[in-house]
């Protein structure tokens, strides 16, 4: 269901569509900023407010949620222009990623899936990165890897289907009937490769067995898909850097400098490489 209204409060919104249900009191649900759990008693449901610092549209994190299957992301219940209501998913986060081959199957089935209608381009997304960072943290170095970007283009798409975007231990939920994926801000249509190199790991080898899984499964040569992986890997690096950077802008918080810095330094000794 979809309504666009005026802006309710929190009370007055379940009042008026859910007034079976409560916010549960605080407990480790696991859930971001701007989002409380509800339930009638037996059922849990998630209650999500809009907030500003958002990078993609509310209502196509929504759209998300009515897109895909329940076996790979929450279900949508409710939209308006300031709520939505979907899926409690029941189930664990865990510190470190799933065995290779169970990624790589729950990759496979999301990029199996009907594209959304809204393409992923991500120069945008760093020339915008580069505007809201502090001026003082603006380097030469940076504004070069930008414009090689710029005239490179990012790489042709080697197969499209609707990715996440940000696919990491903490938005995976280990459950009974398998492993689900939350927390859609950044998904859009994009190359699969595209996802495959960004995935949060801890190492270069995690990642080629990764793709060594999901190229068997999508029946992609795997020296093919993985040279592709390789080619996405400077926008992706240069999107976390960026996106750290704007962070520590935003927030003050020393640790996202430090993970801007370090990945700076890989993306130094790349170009010394290259």
């Amino acid at each position: 269901m979809r309504f666009s209204n005026s802006k309710l409060t929190r009370d007055a919104f379940l009042s008026r569509y859910f007034p079976q249900y409560a916010p549960v009191a605080s407990q480790n649900t696991g859930l971001s900023g701007g989002s409380c759990l509800i339930s009638d008693g037996q059922h849990y449901l998630v209650l999500r407010h809009r907030h500003q610092a958002t990078s993609s549209p509310f209502s196509r994190q929504y759209r998300v949620f009515k897109h895909l299957p329940h076996a790979i992301a929450p279900r949508g219940w409710l939209y308006t222009r300031e709520w939505m209501v979907i899926d409690y998913l029941p189930g664990e986060t865990r510190s470190e990623l799933p065995p290779g081959d169970e990624l790589a199957a729950l990759l496979y089935t999301l990029h199996s899936q009907p594209c959304f209608g809204w393409p992923i381009s991500l120069l945008p997304l760093l020339e915008g990165y580069w505007q809201q960072s502090s001026a003082t943290r603006r380097t030469l170095m940076w504004l070069r890897q930008l414009k090689r970007l710029r005239r490179q283009g990012e790489p042709r798409p080697l197969r499209l289907g609707p990715l996440h975007m940000d696919v990491h231990a903490g938005n995976l939920v280990h459950a009974p009937q398998g492993l689900r994926l939350i927390d859609w801000e950044y998904a859009g249509d994009g190359d699969v490769a595209l996802e495959l190199a960004s995935v949060w790991m801890t190492s270069e080898t995690q990642r080629h067995h990764l793709v060594q899984d999901y190229a068997q499964r999508a029946a992609i040569p795997p020296n093919l898909l993985w040279r592709q992986v390789l080619r996405w890997r400077p926008w992706v690096l240069m999107l976390m850097a960026g996106w750290y950077e704007c962070r520590w802008q935003q927030t003050g918080e020393q640790q996202f400098i430090a993970l801007a810095n370090e990945i700076w330094r890989q993306l130094q000794t790349e170009g010394r490489e290259r």
